[in-house]
C-alpha cells in the first residue's frame, strides 16, 4: 500500500514538475515572441518569427503571426514606394506647371510693356499665349484624369466592342503623321470582327496614347505595326516599332505614375510622365492588363489583353 502511494505521488511530482518546464519553456518562447515582433516594428527589417517547438497551439499561432507580418512588411513596403512617388510627383508637377505658366508670365509682361507692339508680333505673341494656357489645361485634365481612376471616381462602364473597328479607326487618325515621317506601318487585323468587353472611349484614348507613343519615340525604327489576335477567352492588340526601345532595367518602371527619364518614352503624353500610367489604369478598369517587351532596333511592343466575347 505504501509503495502504490509512493509511486502514485512520485507520478503527481513528474506531471507537476513537467507542467511547470512546459510553462516555463512556453513563457520563454512568448517572451521571444513579443521581443521579435517590437524588433520588426521598430527596424521595418523582412524578416519572420521562427521558434523550434513541438506546441500545436503555439505552432499554428505563429503562423497566423506570420501572416500579419508578411502583411504589415508590404503594406510598409509600399508605403515606403508610394511615399517616394509622392514626393517624386510633385517635383515634376510643379517643373510641369511652371514652365508654361513662366513662359505665359513672359509674353504677357513683354505686350504690357511694350504698348507701341507692330499688330503682327502682338498676334504671335497672343497665339503663344493661348498654346501655352491650352498645353498647361491639358496637363491639369490629365493630372485630373488620373486623380479620378485611382479614386474610383471615373465610371467606364463596360459592354461588347468591336475591336476590329477601334483598331482600324485610330490607326487611320495618324494616318497624315505616319506619310510625313515616312513610315512603314504594318497592320495585321482580322477582316472579321473581334469582340471584347471593354469601353469605346477607354480603348480610344489607350490606342492613341500607345500609338503616338510609337511614332514619336520609335520612329527612327522607319516602322509603325498594330497587330490584333486572339485566342479562346482573350483578345490582344499589339502595338510595336523597331526604334532605339526601352532598356531592360527601366521597362518595369514605365507604367509607374510619374516615371520619367531622358530617353524615356513615357515623355510622350504632354511630358507630364502620366501617359502610360493612365493607359495602365485603363486596361485594368477593363479587366484587362497591359505588358511591355522591348529589343532596341528590334522590337518594342506594348501588348495589352481583354476578355473575349
Amino acid at each position: 500500500m505504501i509503495t502504490i502511494l509512493s509511486m502514485i505521488i512520485l507520478a503527481l511530482l513528474i506531471c507537476v514538475i513537467f507542467q511547470y518546464q512546459s510553462k516555463k519553456g512556453r513563457n520563454k518562447e512568448l517572451i521571444y515572441i513579443t521581443n521579435k515582433l517590437e524588433q520588426i516594428k521598430a527596424s521595418q527589417v523582412s524578416e519572420r518569427i521562427l521558434v523550434v517547438t513541438d506546441d500545436k497551439q503555439l505552432i499554428n499561432m505563429l503562423d497566423m503571426l506570420n501572416q500579419v507580418v508578411d502583411e504589415y512588411q508590404e503594406n510598409v513596403r509600399q508605403y515606403k514606394k508610394s511615399k517616394t512617388s509622392m514626393k517624386r510627383m510633385l517635383a515634376n508637377v510643379s517643373h510641369d506647371l511652371k514652365t508654361p505658366l513662366t513662359v505665359i508670365a513672359g509674353y504677357i509682361e513683354m505686350l504690357q510693356q511694350q504698348p507701341q507692339m507692330k499688330e503682327q508680333e502682338r498676334v504671335r505673341m497672343l497665339q503663344q499665349v493661348h498654346s501655352k494656357t491650352l498645353e498647361l489645361i491639358t496637363l491639369m485634365n490629365t493630372f485630373f484624369d488620373l486623380a479620378k481612376l485611382e479614386s474610383g471616381d471615373k465610371d467606364i462602364p463596360l459592354e461588347k466592342i468591336n475591336l476590329t473597328e477601334i483598331c482600324k479607326n485610330n490607326i487611320l487618325l495618324f494616318y497624315e503623321w505616319i506619310q510625313m515621317k515616312g513610315l512603314e506601318v504594318v497592320i495585321e487585323i482580322p477582316e472579321r470582327p473581334v469582340f471584347a468587353l471593354g469601353n469605346e472611349e477607354a480603348l480610344n484614348r489607350v490606342l492613341n496614347n500607345l500609338i503616338s507613343n510609337g511614332l514619336r519615340y520609335g520612329a527612327d525604327g522607319k516602322l509603325i505595326g498594330i497587330k490584333l489576335f486572339y485566342d479562346e477567352t482573350r483578345v490582344f492588340v499589339e502595338v510595336f516599332d523597331k526604334g532605339k526601345g526601352i532598356n531592360e532595367a527601366e521597362q518595369d518602371r514605365v507604367f509607374e505614375r510619374l516615371f520619367t527619364l531622358e530617353e524615356s518614352r513615357n515623355k510622350a503624353f504632354q511630358g507630364s510622365g502620366l501617359g502610360l500610367t493612365i493607359t495602365k489604369r485603363l486596361v485594368e478598369e477593363m479587366q484587362g492588363d497591359i505588358s511591355i517587351q522591348s529589343i532596341p532596333f528590334e522590337k518594342t511592343s506594348f501588348t495589352f489583353s481583354l476578355k473575349r466575347l
